[in-house]
């Protein structure tokens, strides 16, 4: 238990401190998969609305899969990426592996079934009334693809973020494609791995906390968005109404 107590109190230190190895896991961490969930969204966001707005054979059967690999494990993303990026595999050429650019393309890989199913899920939840009205008053197909993409826009937009989510907790593709180099490739979730298995358990409590406060961030958003209310924060947080 003197662990522990110590841990967490080695854990506060280095916060507050603003360690710069802590430092820098935690930005390379935010900054690999917010590229990561920017760059997933500009196929995501196209591609559930092509798959919406279009009837063409096979799609029920696409849906289930892109479905499907929501749950896919992260270590097989990583094994079938390492193989595709490695020296001699088909892209090896460009020597993505072992770089934050590679663990960017691996957690693309790993959320765009999930934004995009969630895409998929948002405009759906639009009532089908509004885009037979749009054509009635004349507006053309891509006129009434915009409206209802503005109307789902705050669903779509907690897609994006809890691939955000997704992304910033994986291990496997980090660990598989980046390779956990200290300084270049190493992030919060391969981090309190190693140093766990090291015994630092101070270090690796502040990682936590960070992914935890990480954590809690995106719930907090995801309230403000789903409510529909992004300036009222203290409703979100269980305060009175503002008057």
């Amino acid at each position: 238990m003197s662990d522990i107590i110590s841990g967490f109190f080695q854990a506060l230190n280095l916060i507050v401190t603003l360690n710069p190895d802590v430092m820098q896991i935690a930005l390379l961490s935010l900054y690999v998969s917010l590229t990561a969930t920017v760059l997933a969204s500009f196929i995501s966001i196209p591609l559930g609305g092509f798959i919406h707005f279009h009837d063409f054979p096979g799609k029920r059967i696409l849906i289930v899969l892109i479905q499907t690999l929501y749950s896919v494990p992260t270590v097989v993303v990583g094994l079938l990426l390492y193989l595709v990026l490695s020296r001699s595999g088909p892209l090896g050429y460009f020597g993505l592996l072992w770089t934050p650019e590679g663990m960017i393309l691996g957690q693309m890989v790993l959320i765009i079934p999930i934004t995009t199913g969630l895409v998929l899920s948002a405009l759906s939840s639009i009532d089908r009334n509004i885009s037979d009205t749009l054509i009635s008053l004349g507006a053309t197909g891509f006129q009434t693809v915009v409206q209802v993409i503005k109307e789902a826009r705050f669903a779509i937009l907690s897609a994006l973020i809890l691939g955000f989510g997704r992304a910033i907790s994986e291990v496997g593709v980090a660990m598989m494609i980046g390779g956990n180099i200290l300084g270049q490739t190493r992030v919060l979730t391969t981090a309190i791995a190693l140093q766990t298995g090291l015994g630092d358990f101070g270090f690796s409590i502040a990682l936590g906390i960070i992914l935890l406060a990480i954590a809690l961030v995106i719930v907090i958003i995801m309230n403000l968005i789903t409510s529909g209310a992004m300036g009222d924060f203290d409703r979100i947080m269980g305060g009175s109404p503002r008057a």
